[in-house]
């Protein structure tokens, strides 16, 4: 077995305060005790899923990749070493500061920082939420996912998908190239945008209710803090909208994403742009280019009126009574 969920996610910045109030205030994560400069939030019944750090520049510090067992770290390691990528298998110290079982280290070819662990702790302490919602859609589908802007896509892909083992959902060329991969049946853990930049774009967390969204999207208003509307994405068919993190890149806050399938999944390449509707660019100027094309592929949807399914219902008893139906 291979990668199979994106575990949990590194943030440097030298702003915890403000990514305190912003993990649990908005995002609804709760803030569980580390050590001075630092923070960690849980989501689930793990331990830690976000951590944020005060060392280094604002940004992404690490992607921490699951897998089932110590020999699919060994597996991973020698395919990575094989294809001349330095591999560190991490000493008992950082394991505990991360809160699994073992863990190794390396960068992709852009210099982004990734780990890869197995066995991580538990609690059976229940999951307090920063603010009222129903949780986070975690389980064998991980924290949610991870995107990345690059400067080629192109040239990474071979790394992620060749080397690290992820599957490619679908791509897209207009208006830039977009890549994203699946490693278990959430659409995408991992995604690259070829905006010709380095750095992290966003992370996405995906809530059990709309009315979580939609209240965070209130919250995040009043704070004049909306920096993609709320919308509904081509592929994933994700509702959501995203805000922007203290440290400069943005959190996509979602509900409704379809899971595939991955044994049967073919990619393919999309062409009606990243939205059916909404997911304006607030943040750019209303005249910016890349705003307006956005907007002009939106309308395009819409005049050819393309739609997704609604979601499957999350709900047990809803499901037994139409199945007797």
């Amino acid at each position: 077995m291979g990668i199979n969920s994106l575990g949990y996610i590194g943030v440097r910045s030298s702003k915890t305060e403000d990514w305190n109030g912003f993990a649990t205030g908005l995002l609804g994560m709760q803030q569980v005790d580390r050590g001075a400069g630092s923070s960690a939030f849980r989501m689930d019944d793990r331990k830690q899923r976000l951590l944020v750090t005060d060392a280094g520049d604002e940004g992404l510090d690490f992607m921490g990749w699951e897998v089932d067992t110590p020999n699919d770290l060994d597996d991973i390691a020698s395919r990575l070493e094989n294809a001349g990528t330095a591999v560190t298998l991490e000493k008992a110290a950082l394991a505990d500061q991360r809160l699994v079982g073992q863990l190794i280290s390396f960068n992709d070819p852009d210099g982004n920082h990734l780990e890869v662990f197995c066995n991580p702790e538990i609690t059976s302490d229940p999951f307090v939420p920063g603010r009222p919602i129903s949780g986070f859609k975690t389980g064998t589908l991980g924290m949610g996912h991870a995107v990345l802007h690059v400067e080629d896509a192109g040239r990474l892909l071979p790394f992620y998908r060749d080397l690290l083992g992820f599957n490619v959902t679908d791509y897209g060329m207009q208006p830039y190239q977009l890549y994203f991969f699946h490693v278990n049946g959430r659409h995408h853990s991992f995604a690259m945008v070829g905006s010709g930049r380095r750095g992290f774009h966003h992370f996405m967390v995906e809530l059990q209710s709309l009315d979580d969204v939609g209240q965070g999207c209130d919250i995040a208003m009043t704070q004049e803090n909306v920096a993609f509307g709320l919308g509904r994405h081509s592929n994933d068919h994700m509702m959501s909208f995203y805000a922007t993190t203290p440290s400069g890149f943005f959190v996509e806050y979602g509900w409704g994403a379809r899971v595939i399938d991955p044994e049967t999944w073919e990619p393919h390449e999309t062409t009606v742009g990243p939205s059916y509707w909404g997911h304006e660019r607030l943040y750019l100027p209303e005249d910016d280019p890349g705003r307006l094309r956005l907007r002009e592929m939106r309308m395009d949807a819409a005049s050819h009126g393309l739609r997704a399914a609604d979601p499957v219902p999350n709900c047990a008893w809803l499901d037994r009574v139409a199945q007797k139906t």
